[in-house]
């Protein structure tokens, strides 16, 4: 059996994160990831000016390109509003092989099925044992479902359900558009161009409100793409879009039990108005080892719950 001090389950921003400022502080965790680095990941990768400075960030750090954008269009019931700002958008392909990488920590390939806590050690399907467990394994990680369940219920009032899809691209547009409610979508709807010529476009809902509205997303999806064409963003239908979902911030603020943790999207840290979630994720990652560290209760008190008022306000 392995037996590490400290096990992280998912190797994303929030994992990543964790792992590299523990490194930081001295200590070499293992992150446990089901896929091996570089892998494909369905998001559209908007990244904050924050988040750089959260991971120390050095421009030429950076071995990939990302866009930045120095204006956003906004629409809304046919209002077009171009708005100031400094934001970034990177492909999560590129950018969370680059994160873990950084964090000089052990990564092995395993998807974690079973975990059980005993004689406090946490023994992960008979191969592992840690007496420190964080889980940073997204929606369905397996250390919220095994620990947290009851603590930490997620309300299905904050339930995300997306659509999209990133593909290379000939741009035309390359300034990023938001669409807020068009067609009835209880969310909204993105146009993101990316570095290399790789687009991102992709549509994120409610989904009790599309339940009560009788409607569907991917109805909504086929809505969005077909003005995209019409509106000459992109040429033919993109195929075989990719679906997921995730929460938004929910209570109760629930982040610890015992020596085991949730952080990023296991913790449903999204932000309530555009679903942003890797600022949370990388935020949690940090505050979770640090908690560690210093032997102290892991709290999140300063997590943003909107995207907007930081997008609006040039960083």
């Amino acid at each position: 059996m392995i037996e590490k001090e400290i096990i992280i389950v998912g190797g994303g921003p929030a994992g990543a994160a964790c792992a590299w400022k523990l490194k930081q502080r001295g200590i070499t965790p293992l992150v446990l990831d089901k896929y091996s680095f570089p892998r494909p990941k369905v998001c559209a990768g908007w990244v904050t000016p924050a988040v750089f400075r959260l991971l120390e960030f050095q421009g030429d750090d950076y071995p990939y390109t990302f866009s930045q954008f120095d204006r956003i269009h906004f629409h809304m019931f046919g209002i077009k509003i171009p708005v100031p700002t400094r934001q970034y958008a990177v492909r999560r392909y590129e950018f969370d092989a680059w994160m873990i990488s950084r964090a000089h920590v052990p990564v092995k390939t395993h998807c974690v099925k079973n975990i059980i806590r005993k004689n406090g050690f946490y023994i992960i399907d008979d191969q592992y044992r840690c007496r420190y467990l964080i889980g940073a394994g997204g929606t369905h990680c397996p250390v919220y479902k095994t620990f947290f369940t009851q603590k930490r219920s997620r309300p299905s009032k904050s339930l995300i359900v997306a659509v999209e899809k990133e593909y290379p691209y000939d741009i035309v547009h390359k300034q990023c558009h938001l669409w807020f409610f068009d067609h009835g979508l209880p969310g909204y709807a993105w146009y993101l161009p990316k570095g290399n010529n790789w687009l991102n476009i992709g549509i994120g809902g409610k989904f009790h409100r599309l339940k009560q509205r009788g409607q569907n997303i991917m109805d909504q999806w086929r809505h969005f793409t077909m003005d995209l064409q019409k509106k000459g963003f992109i040429g033919e239908n993109p195929s075989s879009p990719k679906g997921h979902n995730y929460y938004f911030q929910h209570g109760p603020k629930k982040y610890q039990q015992d020596n085991a943790f949730i952080i990023g999207d296991a913790a449903g840290l999204s932000t309530l108005d555009m679903g942003e979630g890797i600022h949370g994720a990388v935020l949690s990652g940090i505050r979770a080892a640090d908690a560690i560290v210093e032997n102290k209760p892991f709290t999140l008190p300063h997590l943003a719950r909107f995207s907007l008022p930081k997008i609006l306000l040039p960083d």
